[in-house]
């Protein structure tokens, strides 16, 4: 059994087919794979400097479910990993154990969950999205989470940013679903703030999304508002940072940080939809180095089902300031233009 598993999972990631494959059953347990081939090409016009290219197709992932049922239970495992590690290394991405309805390991954030369900489809592959809670694609998966959802509820300890934290990050969320398609969602987030002076202080924020269905077009809205939501939002005092983005000012004080977001998304036929959304972060105060108060970024994509499985799309994005800097293994978020093109195809 464990040979088939392995013998399945190097075939798939060695593969450049992509394919389903389902294992079946084993032991009373079901075995699948899944996941998706993805190559992408970004044309970048910085504000500031030459025009570039990059394209990549390191994206891709692949992932293994196991799910069985022990009397009244219902024990599901999930693992999946990509190629956006060094050098285009397989990264770990996901490796959760869920029981019934509580779930631990490494995976999604509650801030994740309380946005992201809620936003207007994006192909850019960089957080949740400027102007929610979670718009920091390098925190979005911590290596410990644990979330007990029910009946709308979610409830999420996570392995704290600030390495000397008192407790781990919280988040609480309820969702509401109508009949007519449309839901929302409010969440309380907390965490203990390292305030660079040996203390720590306490910081709360509040989050609302909506996302709103009139037949083939949804609308979504988003808002938050409060302190220790910086580096989760991915911006601060110190500007967009990643995971060192700051959440104190030069006096040691928590920074206050507001954002929302809105989009629409149209189904124009059976293959083809497109989606507009901008988003916008500010902060009450930020350092003399950096330029402006706010972080901005408005995207608009079409996408196109050439076949099942397989979209084929295009997007134009426009930010004010860069939010990911360029290195050997991630690609760019400058100050300015982009273009990409991609196509994805999910088994």
């Amino acid at each position: 059994m464990k040979n088939k598993v392995a013998q399945a999972v190097i075939i798939a990631s060695l593969s450049s087919q992509g394919f389903a494959l389902d294992l079946g059953e084993f032991n009373g347990t079901q075995f699948k794979i899944g996941g998706y081939l993805k190559a992408e090409g970004v044309f970048n016009n910085p504000d500031t400097s030459n025009s570039t290219f990059e394209g990549s197709a390191s994206q891709s992932r692949l992932n293994v479910t196991t799910s069985r049922k022990e009397g009244d239970h219902n024990l599901t495992g999930f693992v999946e990993g990509d190629f956006r590690g060094d050098k285009d290394v397989f990264r770990l991405r996901h490796a959760t154990i869920t029981v019934d309805n509580l779930t631990v390991g490494q995976t999604w954030t509650g801030q994740f969950f309380a946005n992201a369900p809620f936003d207007t489809e994006m192909i850019n592959f960089y957080g949740t999205g400027i102007g929610t809670v979670s718009g920091n694609g390098a925190v979005v998966r911590p290596g410990l989470v644990a979330h007990y959802a029910k009946d709308g509820v979610r409830l999420t300890l996570q392995d704290p940013i600030y390495n000397e934290a008192h407790h781990p990050d919280m988040v609480a969320g309820y969702t509401h679903r109508t009949a007519d398609g449309h839901a929302f969602n409010v969440a309380v987030t907390g965490r203990d703030v390292d305030l660079g002076n040996g203390d720590s202080e306490f910081g709360a924020a509040l989050s609302l999304a909506a996302k709103l269905k009139f037949g083939d077009t949804s609308v979504s809205l988003s808002g938050f508002s409060g302190k220790g939501a910086a580096v989760y939002a991915g911006w601060g005092y110190n500007g967009s940072a990643g995971a060192a983005t700051s959440e104190v000012d030069a006096q040691g004080d928590l920074i206050t940080l507001t954002g929302f977001s809105a989009g629409v998304g149209h189904k124009l036929s059976d293959k083809l939809r497109m989606n507009l959304r901008y988003g916008q972060v500010t902060s009450d105060e930020v350092s003399s180095a950096v330029a402006d108060d706010t972080l901005k970024l408005t995207t608009a994509n079409i996408i196109y089902t050439y076949l099942p499985g397989l979209d084929i799309g295009v997007e134009l994005r426009d930010q004010n300031i860069a939010n990911r800097p360029a290195s050997s293994d991630t690609t760019t978020r400058p100050a300015g233009q982009q273009v990409e093109v991609m196509a994805m195809y999910s088994f």
